[in-house]
């Protein structure tokens, strides 16, 4: 991003700050405060992630439609949904922000955002109303199992105030990422599955030099990925990481939640610079913003291997090994585990139990409402519904468990179980453990034993990145965060496609630029604000 678009950002953020004068407070409810005699209006986020793959409207569809009707009946608020394109989140929200007209009830997945709207006065305090408004979300999100004594709805209060600027959403499956492979290659060749990571690189040799796909030795693609290397190339470059760091080490030196300063990431990346080098990798993947273009790749046949959700290839919303079947009914893409560790493990990455970050900004003129409408999420009801949606239509029951299915038209989940419409909950719950895990792994269009393979493939030597609770909020990184992005976004990109001999220039330098940038004062903060678990 420019540094004027930057400033501009800044400037209008700082604006909310002198107009509000301080952080939105409020009083807690009149507990005999009477319902209004006209609906309250809210306006509410919304993930836009595009119409490609059938994707509906996400503002206008069966699912708004449901939640404004129930939502009016129950509590009396009428809701309208603002969508926020998904891929620019971030810069649209700042402008949302900076220009004074944000939603009234907003989600995030940026907690350095979150925590320069708070420190800017941007963002309105819901602590007084966790055990009035917000009770049945309290239960819902119950203790908090990364740190003993707490309840979860306070893992983001602010230790030196009390106050509760954001809340996050709980993760239901914390299963992160996977490595896909095209299974009727290997069996071509005669190749075993990669179970180590220089077997996964002599696989994708062998994929370029044979063309085992018969597409041309041209267009074989062995490994394919977006330019978001940071997501897609993290099984294979925090592979690299030592598994045995110090905690504080590890925390202190990710920054907007990339380990460009973290320990044996660069040879992580250096080892991608390889593939890239060795012609395994897709070279127009800096082209690909979005992932439906690596989609497509894998889609034609083109691709003989890749990453991505752990769930990827059998989303419906993706259709990616659905519709590489129709175009070559005899593929078949597995999920592998092949890149090992310094210890002989296969560490990877998995989900906190925190999921997205639900927030209020404090130009809300009605946050009583507001906070009404994720207490209203967290309701089994309302949430199962969001999820599996009506019977015959949106699932099955079989055995005794809902399947989810290809569903038709307005009704199509444009994110994996509704996501981006229960805030609250990420990830499946049914109400009983058990019944959860068997659904999980039949709710997709494929038998559930590939699916259940997929999973404990991703869980196989994962494990979150530490949460830690720091002395007080962390501010430092909220106004350069988008900068940090962009830049560590294109030096990735840059040190990848880089000549070997100029990798370390380039990645050096890079790194330079990072923390001049704004990356160092983010991680003197977080090391003057460590505090050990």
């Amino acid at each position: 991003m420019k540094a004027t678009k930057v400033l501009f950002l800044l400037t209008g953020l700082l604006a909310i700050s002198l107009l509000n004068g301080c952080t939105k407070k409020a009083e807690p409810p009149a507990q005999s405060a009477a319902a209004p005699a006209a609906p309250i209006e809210i306006a509410v986020e919304i993930f836009d992630r595009g119409t490609d793959g059938g994707k509906s409207d996400p503002t206008n569809n069966e699912w708004t439609k449901w939640i404004q009707e129930k939502l009016l009946k129950d509590e009396n608020i009428k809701v309208t949904f603002v969508p926020v394109n998904r891929w620019d989140e971030a810069a649209a929200m700042s402008n949302l922000m900076a220009a004074g007209n944000p939603p009234d009830v907003c989600y995030t997945y940026a907690g350095d955002m979150i925590a320069n709207y708070q420190v800017l006065g941007g963002l309105f305090d819901m602590a007084p109303y966790v055990d009035t408004l917000l009770k049945d979300l309290k239960a819902f999100l119950g203790p908090d199992t990364a740190l003993p004594g707490r309840d979860f709805i306070m893992r983001n209060e602010d230790p030196s105030t009390g106050q509760l600027f954001s809340v996050q959403g709980a993760r239901m499956n914390t299963a992160m990422r996977n490595t896909f492979i095209r299974k009727d290659w290997l069996d071509k060749l005669g190749l075993p599955v990669p179970t180590t990571t220089q077997e996964f690189f002599d696989t994708l040799v062998a994929f370029k030099e044979q063309d085992p796909g018969g597409v041309g030795k041209n267009n074989v693609i062995p490994f394919t990925m977006t330019s978001d290397v940071r997501w897609v190339g993290a099984n294979i470059a925090e592979s690299f990481i030592d598994p045995n760091m110090d905690v504080k080490e590890r925390w202190t030196n990710q920054v907007v939640e990339r380990n460009l300063l973290v320990s044996g990431y660069k040879e992580g990346i250096r080892f991608l610079n390889k593939m890239f080098n060795t012609g395994l990798i897709d070279k127009d993947f800096a082209l690909y913003k979005a992932p439906e273009q690596m989609n497509d790749v894998v889609k034609a046949g083109f691709a003989g291997a890749f990453s991505g959700e752990w769930d990827l290839i059998y989303r419906d919303n993706f259709a990616i090994l659905a519709d590489l079947q129709k175009n070559l009914p005899d593929a078949d893409l597995i999920s592998i585990d092949p890149m090992i560790s310094s210890d002989g493990l296969t560490h990877k990455g998995a989900y906190d139990k925190a999921g997205l970050y639900m927030y209020i900004p404090a130009s809300c003129k009605n946050p009583e409402a507001a906070m009404r409408y994720l207490n209203w999420l967290a309701k089994f009801e309302n949430y199962n519904f969001l999820q599996i949606g009506p019977e015959g239509i949106v699932h099955d029951v079989v055995d005794g468990i809902p399947k989810l299915k290809v569903a038709p038209g307005l009704w199509i989940q444009n994110s994996s179980q509704n996501i981006d419409y229960t805030m609250p909950i990420n990830g499946l719950d049914l109400g009983d453990p058990e019944l959860t895990i068997r659904a999980i792994a039949s709710g997709y269009s494929w038998p559930a034993e590939r699916v259940e393979v997929a999973y404990n493939t991703s869980m196989t030597n994962a494990a979150p990145f530490p949460v830690i609770k720091p002395s007080s909020p962390l501010i430092a990184a909220g106004p350069v965060q988008q900068t940090l992005t962009d830049k560590s976004t294109n030096l990735l990109i840059q040190s990848i496609m880089a000549k070997p001999e100029d990798f370390d220039t380039v990645w050096d330098e890079g790194v330079k630029d990072w923390l001049a940038s704004g990356a160092q004062e983010v991680v003197n903060e977080r090391i003057a604000k460590y505090v050990a678990p």
